[in-house]
């Protein structure tokens, strides 16, 4: 198990523990006007980090194989000059990411309200409504949490055996998660002095969020693009078109 290797793994978690299912839904869950609900807050941590590790359990156990038959594709020309479409695409998508202007603290709001309402209160979902609300931030974030993906990845591909690999995957998912623990621990202990700060940071990744992940989409795919670039042999490709 090398440093390398844990330190990439702890940078991309934490870059997943500012998603809007790990940090944005959580401030929001701390700034309910009367009073946060620690027990169901904690209870959609642990359902949305049991759910990426679940994922990350599945995609484990297929992935070195898995892995292995896309990277022999890829080496091909056919194989390099799809991912070549697919990076360039990733590209030029990253620049319509962000741009709509949607109702998204109007409906964050009334999830947060049917979540951690007080118990019994017209429109409140109790303890399932949690689960539920973490399994489907979860669901619609896991196909565009790159970092998760690109960390089963690096698991899949080392040199380490399964047990080694499930127990850097439990971590993982448990450090996704803590920034929203210590601002629990930081609201519960210092109210006045959080909220407002909360509120700040809430406003921060309503605006920024979409560009941040235009900027990852971006880069990622400039990166896919850069690596096929060798091995697409455009060139060729035009001649057999042309001719």
């Amino acid at each position: 198990m090398s440093l390398p290797l844990l330190g990439a793994l702890g940078g991309l978690a934490l870059v997943d523990s500012t998603s809007i299912g790990t940090l944005l839904l959580p401030v929001w869950f701390l700034l309910v006007p009367h009073g946060v609900r620690t027990g169901r807050y904690l209870l959609y941590l642990g359902t949305l980090a049991v759910f990426y590790a679940l994922v990350g359990v599945a995609l484990l156990l297929g992935g070195r194989a898995w892995l292995g038959d896309v990277g022999r594709q890829l080496e091909t020309t056919s194989g390099a000059r799809v991912a070549l479409v697919v990076g360039v695409v990733l590209l030029v998508g990253s620049f319509f990411i962000g741009n709509g202007k949607g109702k998204g603290p109007g409906r964050l709001s009334r999830w947060r309200d049917r979540a951690m309402g007080p118990s019994g209160a017209q429109g409140t979902s109790g303890p399932g409504g949690v689960v539920g609300l973490a399994l489907l931030a979860g669901t619609i974030e896991v196909a565009s949490m790159l970092p998760y993906l690109g960390a089963i990845g690096l698991l899949a591909t080392s040199d380490l055996s399964l047990a080694p690999q499930l127990g850097l995957l439990a971590g993982y998912c448990l450090l996704m998660v803590a920034p929203a623990v210590v601002l629990l621990g930081l609201r519960l202990g210092a109210r006045r002095w959080v909220e407002p700060q909360l509120q700040r940071l809430a406003a921060w990744m309503e605006r920024g969020s979409g560009e941040t992940m235009a900027w990852v989409v971006g880069i990622i795919g400039f990166l896919v693009a850069r690596n096929a670039w060798p091995q697409a042999d455009l060139a060729a490709l035009w001649e057999s078109l042309a001719g």
